[in-house]
């Protein structure tokens, strides 16, 4: 009966010892896991944290040509069209400028479309980031850019003309929209 009693508590001791080793296992890889996910956390934050810095870079748009306002935005009020002789909404500005005067990115973007529009004549459209674009119609030439090229502020993109059938009857001029999140902006705000 000895060597039973024996044997049993040296099976208990085994078992003890096992189960104190699991639960030491277990608590070690438990530990090492919550080390993993501090680390990965970390990593993240940092990554976001530069992300967030990156795409912070304040636009700062500049005026695509050298001229005065012929005709002010108006979503709320209209103006009048000597094309279409009558009063209507305009959702960019005019700038007088000669025929073929230089057009150029008011903000580093990239070429997103070049068209011929059949309202607004050659437009040359510049994605800046996800929020932004700008767009430049009524344009002569469009030979110094092409789709999906990078751009930098001040880089000539084209030249003014006389190619937007709804302003036809006003002098040469380029039409200049901004557009936040897909909706037309005053161009005014925004340019320095």
């Amino acid at each position: 009966m000895n060597n039973n009693t024996n044997q049993n508590v040296a099976n208990a001791n085994t078992e003890t010892k096992g189960i104190t080793e699991n639960i030491s296992n277990t608590n070690s890889s438990s530990k090492n896991q919550k080390e993993s996910e501090t680390k990965n956390n970390e990593v993240a934050n940092e990554a976001n944290t530069k992300t967030s810095k990156e795409e912070v870079k304040e636009l700062s748009f500049e005026m695509p040509v050298e001229g005065e306002i012929a005709k002010p935005y108006a979503r709320d009020n209209l103006v009048y069209s000597n094309t279409l002789e009558e009063w209507t909404t305009h959702l960019g500005i005019d700038i007088k400028a000669d025929k073929t005067t230089v057009v150029k990115a008011s903000e580093a973007g990239t070429i997103k479309s070049i068209k011929n529009d059949p309202r607004y004549g050659l437009t040359i459209v510049i994605e800046h980031n996800e929020e932004y674009q700008t767009v430049y119609s009524n344009l002569l030439s469009s030979e110094f850019v092409v789709e999906g090229e990078e751009v930098e502020k001040g880089q000539s993109i084209g030249t003014v003309g006389n190619t937007a059938s709804f302003e036809i009857a006003d002098e040469p001029h380029l039409h200049f929209e901004i557009l936040k999140n897909s909706i037309e902006e005053d161009p005014s705000i925004y340019l320095k």
